[in-house]
This record gives C-alpha cells, sequence and structure tokens, in this order.
C-alpha cells in the first residue's frame, strides 16, 4: 500500500503482462487498423484517390497503405468514379472475389449518384449493385474526405460484432 492514498501505483507484481478485454473488441482492432484498399479508380476521383496515398496526406496512418489491386488480398473497395453498366459488371465481379468481411466506399458524386451524368450508359450509384458503408461527397471529393470516410469506416468496422457472427464449422466424426 503507497503511503500517500492518493499515489495510485503500478504492482508488476499483480498486475504482470496480463491484459484482459473481450475477443471483439482485439478482432476489431485488428481489422479497423489494417484495411487494405482494393482501388477502383474509374474516373478523375481515382487522381485523389492516389493523392491520398501521397507523402502528403499519408494514408497509411490509418494501416490502409497497402493499395493491393488484387481482390483476394484486400478487404476495402474504394470505388472512385463513373460506374457505368457495363464496368458495373466488372466491379461486381471483384466484389464477390474479396474475402469476408468486406467494406466499401463510395468516392465522389458520380460513385455515389451517378453525378452529373443522367444518361443510360450510367449507374445511378453503386448502391445498385454494391452494399455501400460510408459515402464521400464532392466532385472529386478532396483527399481529406477520402481519409475523414476511412475514419468513419474504422468506427463502423470497430463497433461491429465478430465472435457471435461467426459460423461454427462442422465436425466431422
Amino acid at each position: 500500500m503507497p503511503e500517500n492514498p492518493t499515489e495510485i501505483g503500478y504492482n508488476t507484481k499483480i498486475e504482470g503482462d496480463v491484459i484482459v478485454t473481450r475477443a471483439d473488441a482485439v478482432l476489431n482492432w485488428f481489422r479497423k487498423n489494417s484495411l487494405w484498399p482494393m482501388p477502383m479508380g474509374l474516373a478523375c476521383c481515382a487522381i485523389e484517390l492516389m493523392a491520398a496515398g501521397s507523402s502528403r496526406f499519408d494514408i497509411s496512418r490509418f494501416g490502409s497503405e497497402v493499395m493491393r489491386f488484387s481482390p483476394r488480398q484486400s478487404d476495402l473497395m474504394i470505388v472512385a468514379g463513373t460506374v457505368t453498366y457495363k464496368m458495373g459488371l466488372a466491379v461486381k465481379r471483384i466484389y464477390d472475389q474479396m474475402a469476408e468481411p468486406k467494406w466499401v466506399i463510395a468516392m465522389g458524386a458520380c460513385a455515389s449518384t451517378g453525378g452529373m451524368y443522367r444518361s443510360y450508359a450510367v449507374m445511378q450509384g453503386v448502391d445498385n449493385i454494391l452494399p455501400v458503408d460510408v459515402y464521400v461527397a464532392g466532385c472529386p471529393p478532396r483527399p481529406e474526405a477520402l481519409l475523414d470516410a476511412l475514419m468513419k469506416l474504422q468506427t463502423k468496422v470497430g463497433k461491429e460484432p465478430v465472435i457471435r457472427t461467426q459460423k461454427a464449422l462442422p465436425v466431422e466424426a
């Protein structure tokens, strides 16, 4: 017991090297700090997406510097730009090839709502084919807006239940 009752000390004999937490909290901490983007740069928003990876904006501060161009190594799809119906098939196929859990950010007015293009060829929002988690406004949005969307997605991922949603594997006899 410390001589001064207001003094709180660290007793290594009691605490040691043990951390007590929930499994969901640890797994979500791992997930939210290691989102690996699959960049779908379809138009001018892709330039701003590239700028977010530069040293000035440094997306690596959020654990997302590993831009993977393989859907099997990605868990976050960033759709940046105008999605046409013809390109929508490829975007959906790449999304389906990504491993679970996976998330989507719709970057820019065109990816979110079709933008200024009210054409028979332009999809009026990528949410017609993919479940979008975060929308980024702007035409084109600044890299800071993408980083803000990434932080919002990290908050969302940090609150997801992990253990309860896992499916049990069948036991072989």
